[in-house]
C-alpha cells in the first residue's frame, strides 16, 4: 500500500449547500419591485407636467387617453368610455389591431385600476374599483397621488403574506387563473408594473425629445 492510496480523496465528497442571503419567497418577490419602484421608475415620474401627462404621441392625434367627458349630442373617440367623473378613459372592445398608441394619463388609468386597485379590493380588502366607475385624474400630479397611494395599499398588502400565504390558490377573483398561486400573482403584477412604468418614461422622453 502506497502513500498515495491511502491518502483520503475528498475531491468527490458531498457538502451542504450553503443557503443564499434573503433567498425566501416573499423577500425575492417584494424586493424585485421595490428596488425598481422605489430606486428607478417613481424617480422617474418627479415634475410630471401636465402637458407630458396628456401627450399624443401619435401621427394622427389619435391616441387613447383621458379626458373631460365629450358634451352631450357630441360623439365620444371611443365607443366605450370609463370613468366616474368628469373625466372619461377610452376604450372599445374588442380591442383594435394594431392596438392604438396611448398617453401617460391613459397608461396610469391602467394601471391604478387594472393592475392595482382591482387587485387590492379583490385580495387584501380595499375598496371596489372598475374602469367604469374610476375617478380618473384631470392632472399629472393627482395621478401621482393616486399611484402612491394605491401601489403603497398593495405592497402593504403583499407583505402580508407569508411564504405559505403565498402559496395559496388566488381563487375565483382571478377568473380564468383562479387555480393559480399568489405567488404567481405577485410576480405578474411585478411584470405589469415595470413594464408600464417604464413605457411612461418612455413617453417623457420622447415628449423631451419632440420635434
Amino acid at each position: 500500500m502506497t502513500s498515495a492510496d491511502a491518502t483520503t480523496d475528498t475531491t468527490h465528497e458531498s457538502t451542504d449547500p450553503v443557503p443564499g442571503k434573503d433567498g425566501d419567497l416573499p423577500t425575492v418577490l417584494i424586493d424585485q419591485i421595490e428596488f425598481h419602484v422605489r430606486e428607478f421608475l417613481r424617480p422617474r415620474l418627479e415634475g410630471l407636467t401636465d402637458e407630458e401627462y396628456f401627450f399624443d404621441p401619435s401621427a394622427d392625434g389619435k391616441a387613447w387617453t383621458v379626458h373631460r367627458r365629450t358634451p352631450a349630442g357630441q360623439a365620444p373617440p371611443t365607443a366605450i368610455q370609463g370613468g366616474s367623473g368628469e373625466m372619461a378613459i377610452d376604450f372599445e372592445f374588442p380591442e383594435p389591431q394594431p392596438a392604438p398608441l396611448t398617453t401617460i394619463a391613459w397608461r396610469f388609468g391602467h394601471i391604478l385600476v387594472g393592475v392595482l386597485a382591482a387587485r387590492s379590493h379583490s385580495h387584501f380588502g380595499g375598496p371596489p374599483a372598475d374602469y367604469m366607475t374610476w375617478n380618473y385624474a384631470a392632472t399629472a400630479q393627482e395621478a401621482l397621488a393616486q399611484f402612491d397611494a394605491e401601489y403603497d395599499r398593495w405592497i402593504t398588502g403583499v407583505r402580508s403574506w407569508s411564504a405559505e400565504d403565498l402559496q395559496v390558490a388566488v381563487g375565483e377573483a382571478e377568473g380564468p387563473f383562479a387555480e393559480y398561486s399568489r405567488a404567481t400573482l405577485v410576480a405578474h403584477i411585478n411584470r405589469e408594473l415595470i413594464h408600464h412604468l417604464a413605457e411612461i418614461a418612455l413617453l417623457r422622453d420622447l415628449w423631451a425629445h419632440r420635434g
